[in-house]
C-alpha cells in the first residue's frame, strides 16, 4: 500500500500509511540515537498498530487507568519503541517527545523494554519472549470473571496481544494458547507479527511449524490477511470481534517495512540502520521533516484517534455510577480489602492457638484459606494439577469454566509456567486476586513468571508445598533444596514458610496485606504446633519463639517444619543446663524491613548461634553470621520416608545439640 496523493497536500487528513511512517521513523530515529534497540518490529507492524489504536482499541490517554479499557499487551517488547509511538502519538502524558528522544537512557519513561508501573499505558513488563502472551491470557481470564460477576454494562472488553515468532517459538506460549482454548477466551485476540525473522536470520532456520494450524488445533479462530493493507486488517479484526473464541490474526509483514533496501532483511530484528540507511529510508518514506518532528496533520490525526475514547470512557461511566455494583467493583480494581478481611482468620488463629493442632503446613494453608475466601470475593485459586495435594481448593468454590466465569478456581492443568503468568495477569488487570499451588520443586518451571511478577509488582500468591526432603519417597526429584535460598534473593518477592497452624494463618495475612507477590512454602509432613501466644509475630518476619531459662549462650534460627526440631533441641540444651534460646524466621524479607533495633534484639548476643532448615545453608549467613553453626542439607536428597531421611542426612535434634556443644 503506498502513501496517498493526499499526503503531499500540507493540512489534508492523512492515509493510515502515513500515519503508520509516523510510528516507523519515531522508532528508527530513537533507535538510532540511542545506538541500541530494534525498530525492525515497529517498522513492520506500524500498519497493523494504526489500524487497532485508531479504529478498534478501546482505551483514553488521560485516563490510562478506566476499568474497562481494551488491554494492549506487546508481547515482543523488543519492539518497544511500537507502543511509546503509540502512547506519544495518541497523547499519553507519559511519553513525551524529550523520552522518544532519549530512549534506553538513564530518567526516560521509554526503558529498552515496556515497564508496567513506569510508563503510564504500558499494561505489562515484556521482553522475555512469549510472557507476555501468557499473561494476556490472565488479563483476558480476569475480564471474563468480572463481567460474570458484575455484567456487561460495567465489564465488558478485550485484550489485544501483538506477538512475534519467537514469542510463539517459547514453551510458555503453547501452554497459554491451551490454556485460552480450553476456556474460549472469545475477548483474546493476538495479532501474530508474521515476518519470518529472528535473530539468527529467517525464523525458519528453527521453525517449520503451521502457526494458524497450531492455533486452531488449540480451539482458537485463525486467519491469515496481508499486515500492510489497512483495509484487510480492519476487516480481520471486525471478523474477530463476532469469534465465540479466541482468535489469532497472522499478519504477513515485512520487517523494518518502508526502509528501503533494508526492508525484509534476514537480519533486520535488532540491526540498527546506519545514517545512510535512515536517509534512504526517509527518502523511501518521502518523509522530509527534521527528526523527531511530526507535519501537523498527522499530530491532529493521532491525537484525534486518542480522544474518541474520552467521550466512550465518559459515556461509561456516567452509566456505571448509576449501577449499583459499581462501588463493589470500584473497590475491587482498587484491592481494597473489606473491613471484616481478617474477622474470621484472626478466629481461627485464637482457635488454633488454644487448641494446638499438629499438622502438614499444606493443610494448616487450606484452613487458612477456608477463613480468608469467603468473606474475600476478590480471591480466585487454582493448581497446576494438583488439587488435592496442595490445598488450593475451598469447600464450595465452583470451577472457572466456560459455562461459569463466575466460578472461582481454576484447573490449570500441568501448565506451572502458564499458571503463573496467568496469574500475572489477573493481578494486573485488577479485580481479582489469584493464588494457586503446585509442587515447590516445580517451582523452577514458574521462575520466569515469578520473577517478572516481582519486577511489577503484581499482587499474587504462589502457594508451593512438598518443600523438602520431608516430601519423602518421591525422592531427589521432588525434593527441593536450593530453592529457599533462591527465592529468598529475589527482590520483590516476599517468601513465607510458616512453623505450623497460627504461622500458616500469619503468613496468609501478611501475603494478603503486603504488596507484591507472596510465596507459601509449605510441608508435606505433618507437624507439631510450636506457637502459643498471640500477637501476629510472623509479619515481623523473624521473632523470639522461645526465651533461654538464662542469659542466652546457644540461639537456634529455624524456619518451617525444622522448627520443632529447634524446639526439641532447646530442651535438650537447657536440661543439660545451656541456656538457648529458638527464633523462628518465617520471612526473612519482612525481617530485613523491621527497625535495626527490632533485629538486633532478635539475633541476641549469644556465643553460638546455630541454623537449623532442610534446604541449602546459602543465606543463613545474615542470622548466625560466617562462622555459626548449620544444620540442614548440602546436597540432594534421596528416596526413602521422611523420618529416615532427616536421620540420615542429620537434621534431627541430637545434631543440632551436638553442634551447638561442640561451638561452645
Amino acid at each position: 500500500m503506498s502513501t496517498s496523493v493526499l499526503d503531499k497536500i500540507p493540512g489534508a487528513k492523512p492515509s493510515g500509511v502515513l500515519m503508520a511512517d509516523a510510528i516507523r521513523v519515531l522508532s528508527m530515529e530513537a533507535v538510532h540515537r540511542a545506538k541500541s534497540g530494534h525498530q525492525g518490529m515497529p517498522m513492520g507492524m506500524a500498519d497493523v498498530a494504526t489500524v487497532l489504536w485508531t479504529k478498534f482499541l478501546k482505551y483514553d490517554p488521560s485516563r490510562p487507568d478506566w476499568a474497562d479499557r481494551d488491554r494492549f499487551v506487546l508481547s515482543a517488547g523488543h519492539g518497544s519503541m511500537l507502543i511509546y509511538s503509540l502512547l506519544h502519538l495518541t497523547g499519553y502524558k507519559s511519553v513525551s517527545m524529550e523520552d522518544i528522544k532519549n530512549f534506553r537512557q538513564w530518567g526516560s519513561t521509554t526503558a529498552g523494554h515496556p515497564e508496567y508501573g513506569h510508563t503510564a499505558g504500558v499494561e505489562c513488563t515484556t521482553g522475555p519472549l512469549g510472557q507476555g502472551l501468557a499473561t494476556a491470557v490472565g488479563m483476558a481470564m480476569a475480564e471474563r470473571h468480572l463481567n460474570a460477576r458484575f455484567g456487561d454494562d460495567l465489564v465488558n472488553h478485550k485484550t489485544w496481544v501483538i506477538a512475534g515468532d519467537g514469542c510463539l517459538m517459547e514453551g510458555v506460549s503453547h501452554e497459554a494458547i491451551s490454556l485460552a482454548g480450553r476456556l474460549k477466551l472469545n475477548n483474546l485476540i493476538v495479532l501474530f507479527d508474521d515476518n519470518n525473522v529472528t535473530i539468527d536470520g529467517y525464523a525458519t532456520v528453527a521453525e517449520t511449524g503451521d502457526q494458524l494450524a497450531r492455533f486452531k488445533a488449540a480451539g482458537w479462530a485463525v486467519k491469515a490477511v496481508d499486515g500492510h493493507d489497512h483495509k484487510k486488517i480492519a476487516a480481520a479484526m471486525r471478523w474477530a470481534l463476532e469469534r465465540k473464541k479466541p482468535v489469532m490474526i497472522a499478519c504477513k509483514t515485512a520487517v523494518s517495512r518502508r526502509a528501503g533496501d533494508k526492508e525484509g532483511d534476514k537480519h533486520g530484528h535488532g540491526y540498527n540502520l546506519m545514517d545512510d540507511e535512515i536517509a534512504a529510508a526517509r527518502h523511501h518514506m518521502d518523509w522530509l521533516h527534521e527528526p523527531f518532528t511530526l507535519p501537523d496533520n498527522v499530530k491532529k490525526a493521532w491525537l484525534s484517534a486518542g480522544r474518541k475514547g474520552t467521550k466512550v470512557r465518559k459515556d461509561w461511566e456516567a452509566k456505571a455510577k448509576a449501577n449499583p455494583k459499581f462501588t463493589e467493583l470500584t473497590a475491587a480494581m482498587s484491592g481494597e480489602l473489606p473491613a471484616d478481611a481478617f474477622k474470621a482468620l484472626d478466629a481461627h488463629i485464637a482457635d488454633a492457638i488454644a487448641t494446638q493442632p499438629a499438622d502438614a503446613t499444606r493443610s494448616c494453608s487450606g484452613k487458612a484459606l477456608a477463613a480468608l475466601t469467603p468473606t474475600l470475593e476478590s480471591m480466585i485459586g487454582g493448581s497446576a494439577d494438583l488439587t488435592g495435594s496442595v490445598n488450593t481448593l475451598v469447600k464450595g468454590m465452583t470451577a472457572f469454566d466456560i459455562d461459569n466465569y463466575a466460578g472461582r478456581y481454576v484447573h490449570y492443568g500441568v501448565r506451572e509456567f502458564g499458571m503463573a503468568a496467568a496469574m500475572n495477569g489477573m493481578a494486573l488487570h485488577g479485580g481479582v486476586l489469584p493464588y494457586a499451588g503446585t509442587f515447590f520443586v516445580f517451582s523452577d518451571y514458574c521462575r520466569p513468571a515469578i520473577r517478572l511478577g516481582a519486577l511489577m509488582g503484581a499482587k499474587v500468591v504462589h502457594v508451593m508445598t512438598h518443600d523438602s526432603i520431608g516430601v519423602g519417597e518421591d525422592g531427589p526429584t521432588h525434593q527441593p533444596v536450593e530453592h529457599l535460598a533462591s527465592y529468598r534473593s529475589m527482590p520483590g518477592l516476599h517468601v513465607f514458610r510458616p512453623a505450623d497452624m497460627v504461622e500458616a494463618a500469619e503468613c496468609w495475612k501478611a501475603a494478603i496485606a503486603a504488596k507484591g507477590p507472596s510465596m507459601l512454602v509449605l510441608s508435606r509432613q505433618k507437624v507439631p504446633a510450636v506457637r502459643n501466644s498471640a500477637g501476629d509475630l510472623s509479619a515481623k518476619g523473624a521473632y523470639e519463639l522461645s526465651a533461654a531459662s538464662a542469659e542466652a549462650k546457644v540461639t537456634i534460627f529455624s524456619s518451617g517444619t525444622e522448627v520443632s526440631i529447634a524446639i526439641a533441641a532447646q530442651k535438650q540444651l537447657e536440661a543439660d543446663g545451656i541456656p538457648t534460646r529458638v527464633v523462628s524466621t518465617p520471612s526473612w524479607d519482612l525481617f530485613e524491613a523491621q527497625p535495626d533495633a527490632y533485629k538486633a534484639s532478635v539475633i541476641g548476643t549469644a556465643p553460638v548461634r546455630v541454623a537449623v532448615e532442610a534446604a541449602a545453608k546459602f543465606g543463613w549467613e545474615r542470622f548466625i553470621g560466617e562462622n555459626g553453626v548449620f544444620v540442614g542439607m548440602s546436597s540432594f536428597g534421596a528416596s526413602a520416608p521422611a523420618d529416615r531421611l532427616y536421620k540420615e542426612f542429620g537434621i534431627t535434634a541430637e545434631a543440632v545439640v551436638a553442634k551447638a556443644k561442640a561451638a561452645l
